[in-house]
């Protein structure tokens, strides 16, 4: 009786896909697109697990707590380097993002695909799934997220030729080359847009004596980051005001902070991605490699954005690269066409008894 009530409730719920990011989660239904991106944060009373507003502080506004909070509330992020870290959390922050999407709270049993970061252990796979049923999911399946990032792309990943896709997250940068749907060699680096965040603050920290936030390091990213000198990509240099706690004095403060300073932070990230794209292309097999002589590489994810960040891994490794359309929706755009076409790419999804 309860299989057909359940199966009766999955004819009236939406089928999604997910985009479980360390930064942000994208959901997106079959035949609508993108419905939803939020930062992937919740707000609880601190020492609990109860999320605040009555389940509502997650997303948007559980961001604007981070680093603001009282004593007895805390703004957590529960997933730290593209897995999960905080199990009834991420359950509690996947249940709100159905809820959002269905738009009521009864009668959810929707099919859920979910991205994950590629390498990660059988353990870390379960604790998606088990998170995603225990949110209300009526069948869960996994995609690897350089799969997803390809296929969000437009890249001809069912070819016998090869592809290579690198998605810059939050936590993680995937790099992988693709042919005929399966992945050829790829490497997983637990470096990505939080680095670039915390090497900001640190480089502030250090050289301008001013203690900032998560948050205010982020827009410092956005505004004026970039992978190159400006010049080089056609703009000028920049430069911002920014605030925080000054380290001689204890109290507030501000400075000027400018886009060669914010470059001169970044750069050893930078050095790490390009040393990895090499490192995978150097096991490459060589008609892979002939391939993506013509093709290139192609980035996706948020990090993707940075400014002349495509000159500057060009140049690195002498191949073509381009950035995906609106790369950030790359992985989740992915989950989309599995869901509109289950029979062609089916093959690349995983499921509990897969694993």
């Amino acid at each position: 009786m309860n299989l057909l009530f359940e199966r009766i409730l999955g004819i009236f719920s939406l089928d999604m896909g997910i985009d479980l990011g360390t930064a942000n989660t994208a959901v997106c239904v079959g035949g609508q697109g993108i419905v939803l991106c939020e930062p992937s944060v919740v707000a609880v009373r601190k020492g609990t697990t109860e999320v605040l507003n009555g389940g509502n502080a997650v997303g948007n506004e559980a961001k604007d707590m981070l680093d603001k909070c009282p004593g007895n509330i805390e703004a957590i992020r529960p997933l730290k380097n593209g897995v999960i870290s905080d199990f009834e959390i991420t359950e509690a922050m996947l249940a709100y993002f159905i809820r959002k999407v269905h738009k009521r709270a009864w009668g959810l049993k929707p099919r859920l695909i979910i991205s994950v970061p590629m390498g990660i252990t059988s353990v870390e796979k379960r604790a998606v799934i088990e998170s995603a049923e225990r949110a209300g999911a009526r069948s869960v399946f996994l995609i690897e997220q350089p799969k997803a990032a390809a296929l969000g792309a437009g890249l001809p990943i069912s070819d016998p030729q090869g592809s290579m896709i690198v998605d810059i997250g939050g936590g993680t940068t995937d790099i992988a080359c693709l042919s005929l749907q399966g992945v050829v060699t790829y490497e997983t680096l637990r470096v990505a847009g939080d680095e670039f965040t915390q090497a900001i603050t640190s480089y502030i920290k250090e050289h301008c004596g001013l203690l900032i936030g998560e948050q205010t390091s982020e827009k410092i990213k956005i505004a004026i980051g970039s992978a190159v000198p400006m010049e080089l990509i056609g703009g000028e240099e920049m430069q911002m005001e920014i605030r925080g706690r000054n380290m001689a004095t204890s109290l507030p403060g501000r400075t000027m902070i400018n886009s060669i300073q914010v470059r001169e932070a970044i750069t050893p990230v930078l050095k790490q991605i390009a040393a990895s794209i090499k490192h995978t292309l150097e096991r490459t097999p060589p008609e892979i490699a002939a391939d993506l002589v013509d093709r290139g590489i192609t980035l996706a994810g948020g990090g993707a954005n940075m400014r002349g960040l495509d000159f500057y891994l060009e140049h690195e490794v002498n191949l073509p690269v381009k950035r995906a359309d609106e790369p950030i929706y790359a992985v989740c755009r992915g989950t989309e066409a599995v869901l509109n076409d289950i029979n062609r790419f089916g093959e690349l999804l995983e499921s509990a008894e897969d694993i």
